[in-house]
């Protein structure tokens, strides 16, 4: 083949109109992403971008919107129990998922109930 995939650029999660704020309380003030500047030109659509290591999360308006009950990005974390701790003081529940052998996951819903996974290699 002459082309090659390189990496994931970003993952791309929706969320219902007007619900910046939100997604900045959830995705910056308790998972820590930093919020990153959208292009000028995408702005006027709405939404939030976030990044943390080398990876983008876009938060995009959708309407009508329907969260993504099955379809998930996974974050590979470095001390699974502290984020579970975390995650509880900011009353943010989680799931517990023993099915993958070798890893510690979890798997937590941001507000719009949009399904995310956790996990520890162990």
């Amino acid at each position: 083949m002459s082309f090659i995939f390189k990496s994931i650029d970003h993952v791309q999660l929706a969320a219902p109109k007007g619900s910046e704020t939100i997604a900045r309380n959830f995705f910056n003030g308790i998972l820590g992403f930093q919020e990153i500047e959208k292009p000028e030109t995408l702005r006027k659509k709405g939404g939030v971008w976030f990044a943390f290591a080398n990876y983008q999360i876009h938060i995009g308006i959708e309407e009508p919107f329907a969260p993504a009950k099955k379809a998930h990005p996974a974050f590979h974390v470095e001390n699974l129990d502290a984020l579970k701790k975390h995650l509880t003081k900011n009353e943010v529940s989680y799931i517990v998922d023993t099915d993958l052998p070798g890893a510690n996951r979890i798997y937590i819903h941001d507000p719009f109930e949009n399904r995310i996974e956790i996990l520890e290699w162990i």
